[in-house]
């Protein structure tokens, strides 16, 4: 239960820390902090609760890194289901408090995003969802193979938290025009069920795509870093 806790409360942070400076921070008047602080945001969260809970639950803050982790052989299939669980629950508890949050200045509208992700006219690039989906995937592949790599008995110790903060940042360095970045099921949901309509009818893909490319990503691991006899 302490591991589940811990995966609450970090997917909570990233939601929060991620989808908050989004939402509060990104246009604020002559002071926003755009699209590199927003990434730098996302990548701080992960980096900041990889080394606090890191060490508890393993830090996957992430139901497609948690299926990477167990399709790479580093994850117990019967642990998979409650950490997607305890990820899905605080990614929405962290997506209530935004709101509650985002709604005390006067007119905000919360159909105009919410930081959710998206394609088509909901694209913040105006992407098709052919690109969102190709983006989603080798994003998250980059993402599950970096997470492998980093944190293999192999690699320099002690320094994972970091590699796995930057990447992240990266990935939404490239890719907020596309999605919004995603990368993250529950991080797409804890937003999405606070908008509906159009947010909801497209989560589909924020699940499917993610997932997909962890399982490649962890298949490429297990090819190019699996020791030879």
């Amino acid at each position: 239960m302490k591991k589940y806790g811990a995966e609450f409360f970090g997917t909570f942070w990233l939601v929060l820390g991620g989808c908050g400076s989004a939402v509060l921070a990104a246009a604020f008047p002559n002071v926003g902090i755009g699209l590199l602080g927003v990434s730098l945001a996302f990548g701080l969260t992960v980096l900041t609760m990889a080394f606090a809970i890191g060490h508890i639950s393993g830090c996957h803050l992430n139901p497609a890194v948690s299926v990477g982790l167990w399709a790479g052989g580093r994850f117990q299939a019967n642990q998979l289901l409650p950490y997607i669980i305890a990820q899905v629950l605080g990614a929405v508890v962290a997506g209530g408090v935004l709101y509650v949050i985002a709604t005390g200045k006067a007119g905000f509208d919360v159909s105009a995003g919410f930081a959710c992700n998206g394609y088509g006219a909901h694209s913040p690039g105006g992407y098709s969802l052919i690109a969102a989906l190709v983006s989603e995937v080798v994003m998250t592949m980059m993402f599950i193979l970096v997470i492998l790599g980093s944190t293999d008995k192999r690699a320099p110790q002690g320094l994972a938290p970091v590699a796995i903060g930057f990447c992240l940042t990266l990935i939404h360095l490239i890719s907020i025009p596309v999605t919004n970045t995603s990368v993250n099921p529950a991080r797409s949901t804890g937003v999405a069920v606070f908008v509906g309509d159009w947010a909801v009818a497209q989560l589909w893909l924020f699940w499917v795509a993610p997932i997909i490319g962890a399982l490649l990503g962890a298949a490429i691991y297990r090819y190019i870093g699996g020791t030879e006899d």
